[in-house]
Parts: structure tokens; C-alpha cells; sequence
């Protein structure tokens, strides 16, 4: 039996989520239970930025189904981007060391093992339930693929205990043929999930390529649009990075993939990242996100693989 292809959106709280996908003046409060309406599993990027809190995971589980699946992204410091100070909880600030902008400098492992634990123990609620999905561990383009990045996804892979960890690399170096058996190798060895992407089709080093192969009895693919123009330009916004709005045959194309992925799968999930707007078909804005994932659950449905 292939596995069901569950389809959703990185995040449900993005901006153009919450101007087109809602109904007009549906409170804040109420947005995760209407999107579980509509979706089965979603990615939560808030924990990215700010640790996550015991009693609004507890607020997440009353707010969503049974069936429900949350995946939730790592905190900053634990895929070692740039996180300042003042978004770490207050009593671990004094001793967080930081470099002259104010941005947490190299911590010691003991450091980064109590910042795993908090956020572990933040989403019982969720693990509680049958919630929980997997963890994103999203590393930053300037990880790349050496011996001191494999010991650090060991040492990742012991502090999350029996979590899922879905990873996804932002470098080439993960991917070059030279070395791509070793990754998925050292992957499936640590129990840990490859995350398939698809993304702008270029060669910048720091876009990730599209490699369908599955590392753990999870599928998990993240669709960034294709966007190469705004990809690399300083400045923008995640929204104007991933400004992009799949055509049904661009998402066509991953109907054969995703059938014999999910085929060898026992959970798989489809999440959208293109977090901007786009002129909708009867005029008007619609979510580029909820959009496509409606789109491609459909095209799943005609071709006749679960989801």
C-alpha cells in the first residue's frame, strides 16, 4: 500500500494567507482551525525564530483535528544560523556568547543541548496527541558538506531523541555525485528524513538541488517556486524570495514522482513554501501556497494516487 500523500502549506499564518485564504475578519485566534479544514498537515516556521512554548502547543492540539499533523521547524541556533540574543528566552540571554552585532557566537554544545531540550520539551502536547510530525532542520548555505557537518547532524540526531528530523541542505556540496550516496547513506544510518525540493532550476551554490531518493520511511518535499530572479537579491522578504505561482503542468510534473516515492513510503507529505500572492483566475488575489496545494491534491485525485 503507498503511503497518502498529504499536502499542505509552510506555515498557515504567511501574510498572503491570511489576506486571501481567509474569510474577511476571521480573528487570528481562529485561522489553524479553519486551515485544518481544509488541509491535513501543515509546517509551523514560527519556532524558527522563537522557541516554542508548552501552553501554545497545548492551544495547537485543541485547535486541530485528530488526524492532525504538525511538522515544526528548528529553532535557529539548533541549524546554527544567526539568531540574536533577545530571542532567546530571557534567563538563557547572560550566558549566550555574541559577537559585536549582538547575534549568538558559536555557543558551546552545552549551550545548544539545553536550547534542544527546551524546544523538545515545549511540543509534548503535540508528540501527546499523535500530532507531531517531523522537526525541519533547514541548514543555511554555509553549511556544507564536511566532516565537522556530519558530526554535528550526529550529535543533532542524539539530542532529538525518537523526534523525526526532515533535513534539508541549502549548499551543492550535499549534493555533488562524488558524495551524494555517502549523504543519503549517513542519513538512513542516523534515522534521519531527506528533504526532497524543488526549487529554481540554476546553478548557485546555495540552491538546493532536486535529489528523489527516501532516507527514512518518510517523504517530505518542500516546493520553493521557481523564482531564480529573487532567490539571490539582498534584501527581500521570504515572500519576495519565493514569489512564485506553479502552473498545473509544473506541478504535473511531480505526479509520477510523488506516486512512486510514496509508493516505498509509509508517510508522505507535500508542503508549499511560495509564500507571496498572485493574480487569481476570476481576477482578484488568491495565496500562491494554499493555492498550489489545492491544485496539486487535485491532480493527485485525477491521476489516482492517495493523497
Amino acid at each position: 500500500m503507498a503511503a497518502e500523500i498529504r499536502v499542505g502549506t509552510c506555515s498557515w499564518a504567511d501574510e498572503a494567507l491570511s489576506k486571501y485564504f481567509y474569510p474577511p475578519g476571521l480573528k487570528a485566534g481562529d485561522r489553524l482551525a479553519y486551515y485544518a479544514e481544509h488541509f491535513d498537515t501543515v509546517e509551523l516556521d514560527s519556532t524558527y525564530y522563537r522557541l516554542p512554548v508548552e501552553s501554545m502547543a497545548s492551544r495547537w492540539v485543541e485547535q486541530t483535528p485528530d488526524e492532525f499533523v504538525m511538522h515544526v521547524k528548528a529553532f535557529g541556533v539548533m541549524t546554527r544560523h544567526p539568531v540574536k540574543k533577545d530571542q532567546l528566552p530571557p534567563d538563557l540571554r547572560e550566558e549566550a556568547p555574541v559577537d559585536e552585532r549582538g547575534r549568538i557566537d558559536r555557543p558551546p554544545r552545552e549551550f545548544r543541548a539545553e536550547v534542544f531540550r527546551r524546544f523538545r520539551e515545549a511540543l509534548e502536547p503535540l508528540r501527546a496527541a499523535g500530532k507531531l510530525g517531523g522537526t525541519l532542520f533547514q541548514f543555511p548555505s554555509y553549511v556544507v558538506y564536511k566532516d565537522l557537518s556530519l558530526d554535528y547532524l550526529a550529535w543533532a540526531r542524539e539530542q532529538m531523541g525518537d523526534d523525526e528530523m526532515l533535513v534539508e541542505f541549502r549548499h551543492a556540496s550535499w549534493y555533488e555525485d562524488d558524495v551524494r550516496s555517502e549523504v543519503l547513506s549517513f542519513l538512513e544510518e542516523h534515522g534521519m528524513s531527506l528533504v526532497v525540493v524543488d526549487a529554481p532550476k540554476v546553478e548557485a551554490k546555495n540552491v538546493p538541488r532536486t535529489l528523489l531518493a527516501l532516507t527514512s520511511p518518510t517523504l517530505y518535499v518542500r516546493f520553493h517556486g521557481r523564482n531564480a530572479g529573487t532567490w539571490n537579491v539582498r534584501g527581500k522578504s521570504a515572500a519576495e524570495r519565493f514569489d512564485y505561482l506553479y502552473s498545473d503542468d509544473e506541478l504535473r510534473e511531480w505526479v509520477e514522482p510523488l506516486r512512486e516515492l510514496s509508493g516505498q513510503a509509509e508517510n508522505a507529505y507535500a508542503v508549499f513554501n511560495n509564500n507571496n500572492r498572485s493574480e487569481g483566475p476570476g481576477g482578484g488575489w488568491v495565496s500562491q501556497a494554499a493555492t498550489n496545494a489545492h491544485a496539486l491534491r487535485q491532480l493527485l485525485k485525477e491521476a489516482e494516487v492517495a493523497a
